[in-house]
C-alpha cells in the first residue's frame, strides 16, 4: 500500500465528516480539481483504506436508544467455542459492534435494543440460546459524551 499523504488525509477527515458530499464539493475543500480527487479517493477505495460508505441513523427515531455493552465470558475457552459465539453474533441485528477482547471477559458486545425489558428479552432469548457462553456482565449508556465514527487520520510526512 501507498502511504497516504497530505491531500489523501485532508480527503479521507472530509469524507468522515459527511460522506454525500461530492466529488466536486470535496475537490474545492482540497483546492484541485474533481479528477484527480475522484482518482486519489478510487485509489484509497482500492487500497483498503475506505472500506465502505454508510448512513449514520438516529436511534431514537428507530426506537433502539437503550444502548447497553454486554461482556461475555466463554464456558470454556476453545477455538470452537469462540467460533459459535462469532457466528452466533453476525446474525444477531440488536448487536451493533463486538470485539475479542482480552482481560476477565473474551468479548464486548455494544447492543441497541428499546428499553430494559427488551434487553432482558434479548439475554435470556437470544444470548441464553448459545450454549458456550458461561456468563456475562452488562452496563447500560447512561447518556453519550462523545461518538464521532472517526478514527484518527495521519499523513506519512507526519
Amino acid at each position: 500500500m501507498n502511504q497516504l499523504d497530505s491531500t489523501d488525509v485532508a480527503i479521507l477527515k472530509i469524507m468522515q465528516e459527511d460522506a454525500t458530499l461530492s466529488t466536486r464539493q470535496i475537490a474545492q475543500r482540497v483546492g484541485l480539481s474533481p479528477t484527480p480527487v475522484f482518482e486519489r479517493i478510487r485509489r484509497m477505495r482500492s487500497e483498503g483504506y475506505i472500506r465502505k460508505i454508510s448512513a449514520v441513523l438516529d436511534e431514537e427515531k428507530l426506537g433502539c436508544s437503550f444502548v447497553a455493552f454486554c461482556y461475555i465470558k466463554m464456558k470454556q475457552h476453545t477455538f470452537e467455542n469462540a467460533s459459535k459465539i462469532m457466528e452466533a453474533v453476525q446474525k444477531i441485528d440488536e448487536i451493533a459492534e463486538c470485539y475479542n477482547v482480552s482481560g476477565d471477559y473474551d468479548f464486548l458486545m455494544k447492543v441497541y435494543v428499546s428499553s430494559m425489558k427488551e434487553y432482558q428479552e434479548f439475554v435470556l432469548r437470544i444470548l441464553g440460546e448459545i450454549d458456550c457462553i458461561g456468563g456475562l456482565n452488562s452496563c447500560f449508556v447512561m447518556g453519550e459524551v462523545k461518538n464521532t465514527y472517526s478514527i484518527p487520520v495521519r499523513s506519512a510526512d507526519r
